[in-house]
Order: structure tokens, then sequence, then C-alpha cells
């Protein structure tokens, strides 16, 4: 607002005749100007200067319920890695951040600009709008048990981002009141895979329960919007029908991993593209807990299937390649004796072996030509054989020339 009275006087202008102007005004305003048309100008000049003030007071107000309007108060439960992964994104785009873990995790969320409660109940109380659960899957249940739901506003949302599905659902239907609206959520993506962009990578959500009045599904479709303008894939999946598809993805990867992890692969000089793909993801899984990948196998009814899947296709390949090197051996080794057979077989006469201990010319010790089997011993054993040995006859035969 403009103060006329604190205006002190100034020099007037050398290009204007001097009785033109008032001495006792600042603004110099013509001398020739009645009082009450003077007093009339002063009048619109405050009133202006009040509406331009009151309309940037207003455009603040505007900006100021936009903001407001669309960021959110989320409280995150488990801040370890991927909690804080989150949150980094959450506070990015503008929404209050609040947190709270078994685990001290004060000075990281000090570092990234959110608000540390030890204690949940404190953290209820602050009333959130979005509850989101950060937890292993092997403590989950643990932890919903544990929250002071009577602290919270009846239609809160509950949020999971288990790496399984059904076990989740069933658990926040069990355990939550009826009041409270349910989205579980998959982020199929962690902080290795999504250390530089979420561009592209996948999101997986099931509106279990969501209210049906319009604050409450504006509420979801503001958190999921989250994921949406970070480029995430959005995909609407049920929650058995993920589990159906992750067995056959991410435990199956989980499982390459850590299997190629225990095989101890080591980075050469001559790295293939194809052996870099190895490394990399047995990077991507050894960075993830032991619990979250028995968590997939134990609380996916579909991993024990895709298991022994596994364990039958390596049987399968070992026997495939031990067959063919069997192949290999058994032509080195019998190939000689095979082909005498298959000569046998098309007719061709068996050559007649002389006995042991014949030389040419000289008499034959035992009475037996191979091929000859008419004479017979004593015993009834072929001539020059008993009980399947070679015994010399009584008469000893020559060769005819």
């Amino acid at each position: 607002m403009l103060s006329f009275s604190s205006i002190s006087t100034q020099t007037k202008p050398s290009l204007l005749p001097s009785n033109l102007y008032s001495s006792s005004s600042s603004l110099l305003f013509p001398a020739s100007l009645k009082p009450n048309k003077l007093i009339h100008l002063r009048q619109r000049l405050q009133i202006r200067s009040m509406d331009s003030k009151h309309s940037h007071d207003h455009e603040t107000q505007i900006k100021t319920h936009f903001h407001d309007s669309n960021s959110l108060k989320i409280a995150i439960i488990g801040f370890g890695n991927f909690g804080q992964f989150l949150a980094k994104a959450f506070v990015r785009q503008g929404h209050t951040v609040l947190a709270h873990s078994r685990s001290d995790y004060s000075s990281a969320a000090q570092k990234l600009g959110v608000a540390y409660f030890s204690d949940p109940h404190d953290l209820c109380e602050q009333h959130p709008e979005v509850v989101l659960l950060c937890t292993s899957i092997l403590s989950t249940e643990k932890v919903i048990q544990s929250i002071p739901f009577q602290r919270l506003r009846r239609n809160t949302l509950f949020v999971d981002v288990l790496s399984v599905k059904e076990f989740p659902r069933d658990l926040l239907l069990k355990y939550l009141p009826e009041e409270f609206d349910i989205l579980c959520t998959h982020p199929m993506f962690g902080p290795q895979s999504g250390k530089f962009s979420w561009v592209g990578l996948p999101f997986v959500y099931d509106k279990v329960r969501i209210g049906n009045n319009g604050f409450r599904i504006n509420r979801c479709e503001q958190f999921l919007n989250i994921f949406a303008r970070e480029g995430c894939r959005m995909v609407e999946m049920s929650c058995a029908e993920h589990d159906r598809h992750a067995a056959g993805s991410q435990f199956v990867t989980h499982t390459m991993g850590r299997l190629l992890e225990k095989f101890r692969l080591e980075s050469s000089p001559i790295n293939t593209k194809g052996y870099e793909t190895l490394l990399n993801l047995v990077d991507n899984t050894a960075g993830d807990s032991f619990d979250l990948y028995y968590g997939l196998f134990m609380y996916n009814k579909n991993a024990m299937e895709q298991l022994e899947r596994l364990d039958m296709a390596f049987e399968a390949l070992k026997k495939e390649l031990f067959g063919s090197l069997r192949d290999v051996c058994r032509k080195q080794l019998f190939g000689q004796i095979e082909n005498l057979e298959i000569s046998q077989e098309k007719g061709e006469k068996e050559p007649k072996l002389l006995p042991v201990g014949a030389q040419k010319g000289s008499p034959i010790g035992p009475q037996f030509v191979a091929g000859d089997h008419n004479g017979a011993h004593k015993n009834g054993s072929p001539n020059g054989y008993q009980n399947g040995f070679l015994e010399p006859s009584a008469e000893p035969v020559r060769l005819n020339k």
C-alpha cells in the first residue's frame, strides 16, 4: 500500500512551469487540480495498490492449495534399504514422509528430509494418509500386529511393497479394521536395478479394498501417480496372478543368481557379453538378504513347483551330455567288435582260429580247431575242453598241407 505522508518533497522538473506543481505533494500532482479531485485520485491509487497485493496473495494461496491437494503424508514402517530408496522419490516429489523402524535410522532419515519416530504410537498420532509397509516378508505379520490402529484415522490407506502378494493381502484383510483401505503393490525393482532411473520398470498393483467415495479413490490414485511420474510401467494385476508369474521369473532369477554366487564366478580379461550378464545377475541378487529369498520360496505356493522344474531340467541336461559322451566312448572302445558283429549278421563266415600253442608246421598240442564242434570230450564237453577249460587231447594231430 502506498503512503503519502512519509514521502519528502522532491525538486520540480525544470521543463515545466513551476506554477503547475504543488510543493506539498511528493507525487508532483498538478496544482490546478481541486482538493476534492486530488483526494479522489489518491483513493483510487490506494485501491489499485491493495488489489495488486490481494491478487498476489490469492495466486500464492492457489499454488499452496494445489501443492497440498497433490501431496500426501506417507508413513514408512520399515526404513531399511528399500524404505530409504522409496523415500528419496517421495521427498523429491514434494510429499511429507515419516518413518519408523526397529533399528535406529534417525541420522539417515534426517539426511533425506524425513521425520523419524522411534515409537510407532508417536508416528500414528501424526495421522498419515498412507501407511507403507516396507518390512521383510518374514516379519510382516508381527509388524502389522504391533501397529496401534486406534491412533490412525479410520480411513487410512495401507500399502505393502512385498515381493509376494497373496500372503500380505491375507494378513491385511485379517488384521486391519474394515474401514481401512488396502492397496497391494510390488515395485519389481530395487536399489540396484533402479539406481539411476525407474523408467520402463514394472510396478504391479492390486486395489484390494478401496472405499467408493471420491476422496479415498483420489488418494489411491495420488499414491500410484508417484510411480507413474517416475516413468514406471504400471501393471494392474490380481495378487494370485502376480504370484504365479513371479515364481517363474523373480524366484528363478534369485535362484540362479545365488547358485552362481556359490559357484564363485569371477571376472576375466576375456569376458563375453553373456558372461557379463551373469556377473551382473550375481551382483543384483547378492545385495538382497537371504530372508528375502527364503520368503520368496516360503510364502509363494508356486515356488516349490519352479524349484522342482529347475532340478528336473538340470538332470535332463546332464543325461543328454553324458548320453552323447557315452556314445563317443563306446565307438572308440567297442567299434571294432561292433563292426565284426555287423559283418556276421550279413552272413560272412567266421574265421577259424588255430588252437593255443599251435605253430606253423609243428604238431598241435590240443586236438581242437575253432569252429569244429563235431567231436566231444568223454565227459560231454566239446573236443579239447573239460569243464570249460582247454584240455590237451590224447592223440596229437597235424595240419594238412
